[in-house]
């Protein structure tokens, strides 16, 4: 499996430039809610303690004056927290409890939820879908837009109005909180239940664990919040990837914490 998290670019010289990291870890380091994601740190994190958890976690260099080219993911880091991920899903499964899944990169990691989540569902868990249909308004780049919360084979995302019709786009890519926000709400307004594992990428996963639910999922090197929550207990697994290869380069990964955490069908 670690050869094949470098063949694909999942893990080793990943896609993501070290550049455009450090641009985040400053902006983490100042508090912006777009890096933040939904995270509200206990802590005060610098750039340079944001590079070194990192270099700790993710693998990427350690060093401040390296300032281009591209991230190095190790992938027995990604294996390492592979692993703590699908032990997370063995507890839940043996619990029978409830699950949120949700992802703000519906066109690469889709399948890698939908996956887990029919597994879960044969294993007895309830997969949640709280909030179908509901409005979010969410700040873009081209200002405030109004979305829709779907599920799409038990996995959320958000879409723009209109994108619903056949041939339209899976969803937008995000990194709010506010779809998963609106969910718990939802859940909670209808009397639960509420999962007990939250399962997702970026601030499916932050938004969550900032409301004490348990988190995981999987984040790329210029994602330091799931990081930053991980170390501060707020974030339960933070998987070291790259979020930006081809949907089915992450099908191998689903097989492989469903066989680790005995759901494999």
């Amino acid at each position: 499996m670690a050869e094949y998290l470098v063949r694909v670019g999942l893990a080793g010289v990943v896609g993501t430039e070290r550049e455009g990291s450090l641009r985040r870890y400053r902006a983490f380091a100042a508090r912006d809610p777009r890096v933040l994601i939904g995270i509200d740190p206990e802590g005060v994190w610098s750039e340079r303690e944001l590079i070194s958890l990192m270099a700790e976690k993710c693998g990427v260099s350690a060093d401040p004056e390296h300032v281009s080219g591209h991230d190095v993911i190790d992938p027995e880091l990604t294996l390492l927290a592979l692993d703590a991920f699908a032990e997370r899903l063995a507890v839940v499964a043996q619990r029978g409890g409830a699950v949120l899944l949700g992802t703000g990169h519906p066109h690469r990691l889709l399948g890698f939820y939908a996956g887990i989540a029919d597994a879960l569902s044969a294993a007895g868990c309830v997969v949640l879908t709280p909030a179908q249909g509901r409005c979010v308004d969410i700040t873009t780049r081209f200002g405030l837009r109004t979305h829709h919360l779907a599920y799409v084979r038990g996995v959320g995302l958000v879409r723009e109005p209109g994108s619903e019709r056949p041939g339209g786009a899976t969803g937008v890519h995000t990194h709010s909180p506010l779809p998963v926000r609106l969910a718990l709400a939802a859940a909670a307004e209808a009397g639960g239940p509420l999962p007990d594992l939250v399962i997702g990428d970026h601030g499916w996963v932050c938004g969550a664990g900032q409301l004490g639910f348990e988190a995981i999922g999987p984040a790329d090197t210029d994602d330091p919040a799931l990081f930053v929550g991980q170390a501060e207990g707020t974030v339960s697994v933070a998987v070291p990837l790259d979020d930006g290869v081809r949907a089915g380069s992450y099908l191998p990964l689903t097989h492989y914490v469903l066989n680790r955490a005995c759901l494999s069908q």
